[in-house]
């Protein structure tokens, strides 16, 4: 229970910023869960669009920038374009496996001539 109370405490010293991209993850990872909302759920149209995007996390000595892709929902709502990110992946959708790399020989010419 410690460990719920320090996590509350530092919820609560975070400034607006960090708040709004606190509530960015955890709602990607509710919807990694439960999967995507339904329609009658408050502040989502029954009609979105999925699209892809990279984007920059601002940090000075990033050298990996921009990160990505990340799935954002957009759908518009009194005549204004609304946004909400999804995750790395659709709910639903199959997360592909990725296989390991194999170590190599410390030998490049022995790899090259194989």
């Amino acid at each position: 229970m410690t460990a719920l109370r320090e996590l509350l405490t530092q919820v609560r010293r975070l400034d607006e910023f960090e708040l709004r991209r606190l509530l960015i993850v955890v709602r990607g990872l509710l919807l990694e869960l439960d999967g995507p909302p339904a329609s009658t759920e408050h502040g989502l149209p029954p009609s979105l669009t999925y699209r892809q995007e990279h984007v920059r996390c601002g940090k000075e000595t990033c050298r990996s920038c921009p990160h990505g892709p990340y799935w954002y929902a957009y759908w518009r709502e009194d005549g204004r374009t609304r946004k909400r990110y999804i995750g790395r992946h659709l709910p639903g959708e199959p997360v592909e496996t990725v296989a390991p790399d194999l170590p190599r020989s410390g030998n490049r010419r022995d790899d090259q001539a194989r």
